[in-house]
């Protein structure tokens, strides 16, 4: 996957807006990040997970995703190597994100996208 893979999947999640963080494109809903690109560098995207959610994730492709380093990681930020990702695991930690992140209305009223 790409960044405009990221992207793409991203912003078509409902009222997912782009806007920037500490110099990385961020990925918002209601206001609050539930992604961003470019964290540590280009090849890495960072969703925001939680913790046991990072845990299955890591365990289960360590090829693909591995904890920010830091307090951030241990509450669950995760970063995501675009290149060892496919789209379906790439739809899947994104909407997990935007799950994590959204307000509970919007939440339920969200249809999960089948892959």
């Amino acid at each position: 996957m790409t960044t405009e893979d990221f992207r793409r999947i991203a912003l078509g999640l409902p009222e997912a807006v782009e806007q920037g963080h500490m110099g990385h494109p961020d990925f918002r809903v209601a206001g609050k990040v539930f992604a961003t690109l470019g964290y540590p560098d280009a090849a890495w995207g960072m969703i925001k997970l939680a913790r046991e959610q990072q845990e299955v994730m890591v365990a289960a492709e360590p090829e693909v995703f591995r904890p920010v380093k830091g307090g951030w990681g241990a509450k669950g930020a995760t970063n995501v190597r675009l290149e060892a990702a496919d789209e379906a695991t790439l739809v899947s930690a994104l909407t997990a994100a935007w799950l994590n992140t959204a307000p509970p209305a919007l939440v339920k009223a969200f249809k999960v996208p089948s892959t």
